[in-house]
C-alpha cells in the first residue's frame, strides 16, 4: 500500500477543511431560512432567529398547505416542469446539433447562429410578447407558461459548444457505418453528452419551478396558477387582510407574518431542486467521452 507523504497529508487536510467550509457557506443560508419559517412571528420580526427556530411552530407551512388551491397549484407546477423541460430539451437538441456542424456540412450555419445570438440581446418587450400570446389563443392556458420560452438560446449555446467538443471520429465512424443524422444525434451525440444534458436540464427545471410572474401575466383564473404564483398572491392577500380580520382570527394567526411566510415559500421552492440535484450531480463530475476514442 502506498504510504502518504507528510505534504500529501497536509494537502488532504487543508483541502477537506476548505471544501467543508464552502459546503457550510452554502448550507447555512437554507438552515437560516428554515429556522425563520418555523419560528414565531415576534421572534422572526425581532431578528432573534439564527440557526435554530425560536417559538417553534408549523403555522406558516400549515397555512400554506391547508388549502385545496395549494395542491392544485402544485400539480400545475409539476405539469409545467415536465412539459416545459421536455419541450425545451428537445428544441435545444435539434437546434444545437446542426449549428455545431462546420460551414461545409451546413450552409448558412453562421447566419443562423447570429440570428439566435441576436435574440439574447434584443427582444420585443413585455407588451408585444403579451399581444402575441393573446393573439395565438394561449391566454389562460398552461401553454402560455411554456411556449414563449420553449427554446432557451443560452442553453442551446451551451449544448452547441459541448457538441463541438465531441471528437469528430465518432461522427465519422457512425457515418461510415451508414448512420443518418438523426441516428448520429440520438445514438452518438446525446449518450456522450449526459453531463451537459444534466446541467441544462437542471437550469430548465429551476426556471420553470421558480417562475411566477408569467402566471400573473398570462393566467386569468387563479385555479390555473402554478405554485410560485399562488404563493406570491397568497402572501399579498394575507398582508391586505391583516387589517380587516377579527381579533379571534388574529390570535389564531399570531405566528404568521409576511417574513415567516416568505421564508417558508423560499424553502418550499428550493426543496424540490435540492431533492433532484443529487441524482444529477454525478453527471457534473465525469464526462462519458473519456476513453471513447483511441488515437
Amino acid at each position: 500500500m502506498h504510504k502518504l507523504t507528510m505534504s500529501r497529508r497536509v494537502f488532504i487536510v487543508c483541502n477537506t477543511l476548505l471544501l467543508s467550509a464552502i459546503t457550510l457557506l452554502g448550507i447555512i443560508p437554507f438552515i437560516h431560512l428554515l429556522s425563520i419559517s418555523l419560528s414565531s412571528n415576534a421572534a422572526a420580526m425581532a431578528g432573534e432567529v439564527k440557526l435554530w427556530p425560536v417559538g417553534f411552530n408549523f403555522d406558516s407551512y400549515r397555512y400554506l398547505s391547508e388549502k385545496v388551491e395549494f395542491f392544485r397549484s402544485l400539480g400545475v407546477s409539476v405539469e409545467r416542469v415536465v412539459l416545459g423541460t421536455a419541450i425545451n430539451m428537445l428544441l435545444v437538441f435539434i437546434t444545437a446539433y446542426p449549428l455545431s456542424k462546420s460551414d461545409n456540412q451546413f450552409k448558412f450555419r453562421t447566419t443562423y447562429s447570429w440570428f439566435f445570438a441576436a435574440t439574447m440581446f434584443f427582444s420585443g418587450g413585455l407588451i408585444p410578447t403579451y399581444i402575441i400570446v393573446k393573439n395565438t389563443g394561449l391566454i389562460d392556458s398552461i401553454w402560455a407558461l411554456i411556449l414563449p420560452t420553449a427554446l432557451n438560446v443560452w442553453n442551446m449555446v451551451l449544448m452547441l459548444n459541448f457538441f463541438r467538443s465531441i471528437p469528430k471520429e465518432l461522427d465519422e465512424a457512425a457515418t461510415i457505418d451508414g448512420a443518418g443524422q438523426w441516428r448520429v444525434l440520438w445514438q452518438i451525440y446525446l449518450p456522450v453528452s449526459l453531463p451537459s444534458i444534466a446541467t441544462i436540464g437542471l437550469f430548465t427545471i429551476v426556471y420553470h419551478w421558480n417562475s411566477w410572474f408569467d402566471g400573473i401575466l398570462y393566467l386569468n383564473s387563479p385555479d390555473k396558477y402554478p405554485l410560485q404564483t399562488y404563493l406570491s398572491t397568497l402572501i399579498m392577500a394575507l398582508n391586505s387582510q391583516m387589517s380587516s380580520i377579527s381579533i379571534e382570527q388574529l390570535q389564531a394567526m399570531e405566528n404568521l407574518s409576511e417574513k415567516t411566510l416568505r421564508t417558508a415559500q423560499i424553502f418550499m421552492g428550493a426543496l424540490p431542486i435540492m431533492v433532484v440535484y443529487p441524482f444529477l450531480q454525478k453527471y457534473f463530475v465525469k464526462g462519458m467521452t473519456v476513453g471513447s476514442v483511441k488515437e
